[in-house]
């Protein structure tokens, strides 16, 4: 079965959809963020296969969110980095796990994020970085640009 794309649609959620749109991708990104750099790692902590794995890598590289570099010569290995454009997703991620912690889960989770500097728990929200004040959906509408 052929999927819809949304790589030109005149919308940033369609956009990124077209992106982060299957349930791999946002796991492998989630992988990124907690440290793992290598194939390896990510095929052994998402027992995912290696082919889409591979494939799901490859678009991420194409799309210039991650970049692969060198680390041996003999035999030749690779591993990857969050370009910018990558780590900026870690806003998108980190929407989800708020929306996952509040709706998904019936009791406490067993993990939690965390400021590395202070030890202190992080409650990740969706902000208006003009005005610092949380978006309310409920006053939030779309217009054509001025």
């Amino acid at each position: 079965m052929r999927r819809t794309r949304f790589d030109n649609e005149p919308c940033p959620i369609a956009r990124t959809t077209d992106l982060l749109g299957d349930w791999w991708t946002p796991m492998i990104l989630r992988e990124f963020f907690f440290g793992r750099r290598r194939f390896e790692e990510f095929a052994e902590a998402l027992d995912i296969s290696r082919a889409v794995l591979s494939t799901r890598l490859k678009r991420l590289e194409a799309e210039g969110v991650i970049e692969r570099r060198p680390y041996e010569d003999h035999p030749p290995r690779h591993e990857y980095r969050l370009t910018p454009k990558g780590r900026a997703l870690w806003d998108v991620l980190a929407a989800m796990w708020r929306f996952g912690e509040d709706w998904m889960f019936d009791e406490a989770l067993p993990i939690e994020l965390f400021d590395t500097e202070t030890g202190a728990s992080i409650d990740p929200g969706v902000v208006d970085r003009i005005t610092g004040a949380a978006i309310d959906v409920r006053r939030t509408r779309l217009r054509a640009r001025r």
